[in-house]
């Protein structure tokens, strides 16, 4: 009995969440004072510092410190008010919004990040859009109030009239700009003056009152203090309140004002994220709903990362757990092999640090040691087998030919190729008349080929030249082989093997698809592998 209050108390403690943004809006140092107010770092570096800059801690690939960007996704594990607080820290830039939309997979809610002077930009409209298909409740956090901006008001109906949801402010900015001075809550009933530390690095000193305490005159301007009560008592005639049971369910979203580059108003969101968003939710498999409070251990690998320590060069698979305790040494069920795999090698991730982990429960993290016995989208269980729903895949837009510049690295070549095609950075495909020093990449977005040759060449020593190949459509292809003897191909089109050695083609643009489709009514031409259906 005490062993079952222990697991359901340790599930309850647990948050599992994303952030989600446009680029630039400031995710990464939202990330970085969350960070900082759950004590797992103690200076928080700053992106917009360029002297002596201090890296994000959540930025731990080499090519995202040299370019100050997000480029792959990682998980952020820290206590705060006896919470633990799993972070999912993802791409902004939409080149890698399959990434992304991969680990909102493992999300229990969203964190939506937008910069108060722009509004609701492009990829946000995109990322809310994927998160609303999976019903996960949505925080809104309006950002760098410490510079000129839109009204509170024109915001909140911007985000009612773009995303079709209500905005309920839980806090109320005081003033805009040079002369944002903090944030009212409005469930505390407090008013926050914040005051400014060095880049923010630190934790922000916070005054406390009452909004109607006598001492405010003193300290804000007389029309600054006229405006903040005249907009309370708007708010609170007019506006919606905040309802626990509408955010579960998705219809409302809470609105939290503040500035992340200066800490203003960042703990006070945290505080009241913690009692508002869910804790680790029931999952749909095939079979049925898998409850976190079952007792059997069950997860999925909804991301791999290859080479995340460059001493070991090793495969990490990162896997959500969903119910159960998971205990190392564990043996579990890979259904997709149909076989049992024993769990020796597990670790807690943090960015790029690795500790050995031994025990974890619903909504952590936990990356397990691939040596090949996992792949994107893999159920792993203890008791009955189970088979989660696909991990999201997406139509590549973009195609290239990356070949081998030196023959001697023609090994380091085939193993970097491939393995950055098992974590899910590009699909890999043989152009049946190429020389095998060849292949065929394709990618959602365009920066990922940026992505793939700065890899090879950091974590393999193996340069690449790339030759842009001038295609927009990969198509897989289902017909009887007398079939497929006598079809009609058309010009500028290419027959390819994937990974799995299923056939597809590379199309030249829309009118030469609608042509092939039409010429050839015996076959059927498929968005997705026939071996990994969407």
């Amino acid at each position: 009995m005490q062993s079952n209050k222990t697991h359901l108390k340790e599930i309850q403690r647990r948050r599992t969440f994303a952030i989600i943004s446009h680029p630039d809006a400031g995710k990464t140092t939202l990330t970085e004072k969350l960070l900082l107010y759950g004590g797992a770092i103690h200076l928080a570096g700053s992106v917009t510092s360029r002297k002596n800059r201090r890296q994000a801690t959540s930025d731990w690939m080499e090519l995202e410190k040299q370019r100050g960007i997000s480029i792959t996704s990682t998980v952020l594990q820290f206590e705060y008010a006896e919470h633990v607080l799993n972070l999912l820290d993802t791409p902004g830039h939409q080149d890698f919004s399959e990434d992304t939309y991969r680990t909102l997979v493992a999300a229990d809610s969203a964190i939506m990040l937008i910069d108060s002077a722009k509004g609701v930009e492009p990829q946000t409209r995109k990322l809310f859009e994927v998160c609303r298909q999976r019903g996960l409740p949505i925080f809104t956090f309006m950002n760098k109030l410490d510079r000129p901006g839109k009204d509170p008001f024109d915001l909140l109906a911007e985000i009612e009239h773009v995303l079709g949801i209500h905005a309920v402010p839980v806090n109320w900015p005081i003033g805009n700009g040079q002369e944002f001075k903090g944030v009212y809550d409005r469930l505390g009933k407090k008013v926050h003056l914040f005051s400014r530390t060095e880049l923010g690095a630190k934790k922000v000193p916070v005054q406390a009152a009452d909004l109607h305490d006598s001492s405010l005159k003193k300290i804000l301007d007389p029309e600054l203090l006229r405006k903040l009560r005249e907009d309370i008592e708007l708010l609170d005639g007019a506006g919606e309140t905040v309802n626990q049971e509408k955010i579960t369910k998705a219809e409302i979203t809470p609105v939290f004002f503040g500035s992340a580059s200066n800490n203003f108003g960042v703990e006070l969101f945290l505080r009241h994220f913690l009692p508002m968003a869910p804790s680790p939710l029931p999952r749909a498999a095939a079979e049925r709903i898998i409850q976190p409070e079952e007792p059997e251990f069950r997860g999925f690998v909804f991301k791999i990362q290859a080479n995340m320590n460059p001493h070991h060069r090793d495969r990490i698979a990162f896997v959500r757990i969903v119910s159960g305790k998971f205990e190392r040494d564990i043996t579990v069920l890979n259904p997709r092999l149909g076989k049992p795999v024993r769990l020796t090698r597990s670790e807690k991730i943090f960015a790029q640090k690795r500790d050995i982990v031994d025990e974890a429960y619903p909504g952590d993290i936990i990356g397990l040691t691939n040596p090949g016995a996992f792949h994107l989208g893999d159920t792993v269980c203890a008791g009955e087998p189970v088979h989660f729903k696909d991990i999201p895949r997406f139509l590549p837009e973009h195609f290239a030919l990356i070949q081998n510049a030196t023959a001697e690295r023609y090994k380091q070549f085939q193993k970097g190729i491939v393995q950055l095609a098992e974590e899910g950075v590009a699909q890999l495909l043989r152009d049946e008349g190429a020389s095998q020093t060849q292949r065929i990449v394709a990618v959602v977005g365009l920066l990922q080929f940026d992505v793939i040759r700065f890899r090879l060449q950091s974590e393999y020593d193996v340069k690449t030249s790339i030759e842009m190949l001038s295609c927009k459509h990969l198509r897989w292809i289902q017909a009887p082989p007398e079939v497929l003897a006598t079809a009609y191909w058309g010009p500028g089109t290419r027959k390819v093997r994937d990974g799995e050695g299923n056939l597809a083609v590379l199309i030249k643009d829309d009118w030469g698809l609608q042509y092939m489709v039409k010429e050839n009514p015996e076959i059927k031409f498929l968005e997705f592998a026939p071996s990994n259906p969407n």
